[in-house]
């Protein structure tokens, strides 16, 4: 429906679509002309309004039309809407309509003003040298933060809205010349056919963007760190901005990328590589430790020194359970606590680990529900487990499904297991990149930001993994693609 001359018919229509009690309808008259401003009153910058349009409008001294209204406005966001769903999905999202008795059009401001949490360090990505700034929940700010570092025309955005009800705008991010057209353009059609009532975070858009729906593994990167974005995307990735999210979305993922820490990259080389072999030595503890227990006491004691398999001896004697259901009893314990000290307030759950860690389990010990040995391998598999908090989730399932194998077939079923889970991930590609690479298929040059951290002068080329348009970033300028 076009927009009509006449403004009753127009203020009419858009009462009975805009029933709420927070859309402000102000009626105002501008020399004999009836003028009607429509707009949020929690949303719109009144301060701004009064300023930009009201004043102008106060300060005319001939009646308003359409040549005497084009320059009149000072707000830098306006718009002519023609079209009335247009114009009340421009109010909705927090713009202000002026409507005109005989004009048959709108202009919209955006004069909107929301609420937003200052900028801070992010908490999952704590640095001790770098920068500490972190993405809020609003995209003007995470934009700007973005063009603070990257300060290119080719750095660029493209805006979509996404979710019926909701209408959230998201964000594609690439630089133009390094990230590969037919990823920009697959990204952006799986965004324009989201069909959702409301995408209320990032992780919503997540769920949308991985191309193996059923697999447990990560198929999108995210950081809250504009320094690693701008690193990601200098790389040939597209990230993905979500408005009312401070977690940014990137694509392709490496699961490489989870094993590299933010300090990595402001820390010395040596320090970083060693960093990242403790990281990937904590995970294989991790995973295979619990089981490996389990199994070597129920199918291959004659894999434990006599000495280590004297002390389990005495440590078991009066245990109920067996040896599999106690490590089990005593990694649902501490799953528990894990989850009862994260949803809990701040002190309170403080309280509750203390209480769980140290009191519950002194107490099973000395109760005899569980032995020693099989409480600190537990305490030390979850400590491993953090060491890369951005797969936790998912080796918390692998290492019960390891424990489950192990209990019930021994050190070959774990062996089998392993086995069957490395063919997957080499087999894994998500966007034509392999989740495993530079390791499988081996990019030679990739390795020296993979496990080991080359020096910053030796990394003249980017990620060929990531099959990006230009692959020289360091020396003489590279050819696009």
């Amino acid at each position: 429906m076009n927009i009509s001359k006449k403004l009753k018919t127009n203020v009419e229509y858009l009462k009975k679509k805009l029933r709420s009690d927070d859309v402000e309808f102000l009626d105002i008259t501008v020399k004999d002309v009836p003028v009607t401003l429509i707009f949020l009153k929690d949303v719109a910058d009144k301060e701004a309004l009064g300023e930009l349009v009201l004043k102008p409008l106060s300060n005319m001294t001939a009646a308003p039309e359409k040549n005497s209204l084009e320059n009149l406005f000072l707000s830098p966001e306006k718009t002519v809407v023609k079209n009335m769903e247009e114009l009340v999905s421009q109010i909705v999202l927090g713009d202000t309509a002026f409507l005109c008795e005989g004009l048959d059009f709108s202009y919209t401001f955006g004069l909107k003003k929301f609420e937003k949490r200052p900028i801070s360090e992010p908490p999952t990505s704590a640095v001790i040298k770098g920068p500490r700034e972190g993405f809020v929940e609003s995209l003007p700010v995470n934009i700007s933060l973005m063009r603070r570092r990257i300060k290119s025309p080719d750095l660029i955005f493209e805006n979509l809205t996404v979710g019926r009800y909701s209408k959230t705008p998201v964000s594609l991010c690439y630089i133009d010349g390094i990230a590969k057209k037919s990823l920009v353009n697959s990204l952006k059609k799986k965004l324009q056919s989201i069909s959702i009532d409301a995408v209320l975070d990032s992780s919503y858009v997540e769920k949308f963007l991985g191309e193996h729906k059923t697999s447990i593994f990560k198929q999108v990167g995210n950081t809250e760190k504009p320094d690693i974005l701008s690193a990601k995307i200098l790389e040939g990735r597209v990230a993905i901005f979500v408005d009312g999210s401070p977690i940014v979305l990137t694509v392709p993922y490496l699961l490489m990328e989870d094993f590299q820490s933010p300090s990595d990259y402001y820390n010395s080389s040596y320090s970083a590589t060693i960093a990242r072999v403790l990281r990937l030595l904590s995970v294989s503890i991790s995973l295979l430790l619990p089981s490996l227990f389990v199994a070597a006491e129920l199918f291959h004691l004659q894999l434990i020194p006599l000495s280590f398999l004297l002390t389990i001896v005495n440590s078991i004697k009066g245990i109920p359970l067996s040896p599999s259901y106690e490590m089990f009893f005593t990694l649902l314990i501490f799953e528990i606590l894990n989850e009862a000290s994260v949803r809990m307030p701040k002190y309170v759950g403080m309280v509750v680990s203390i209480v769980g860690g140290l009191v519950l389990g002194e107490t099973a010990v000395n109760a005899g529900i569980i032995s020693a040995p099989t409480l600190m391998i537990v305490a030390f598999s979850g400590i491993c487990l953090f060491t890369v908090p951005e797969l936790e989730q998912i080796l918390s399932l692998i290492r019960l499904v390891l424990l489950i194998i192990g209990g019930s077939f021994g050190g070959y079923g774990i062996i089998m297991a392993i086995c069957f889970i490395a063919i997957y991930l080499v087999s894994f590609e998500n966007y034509k990149t392999p989740l495993m690479a530079p390791f499988s298929p081996l990019v030679t040059p990739d390795l020296k930001d993979g496990i080991y951290k080359g020096f910053l002068i030796e990394q003249r080329k980017r990620p060929l993994s990531l099959k990006n348009a230009n692959v020289r970033r360091m020396g003489q300028n590279g050819k696009r693609s």
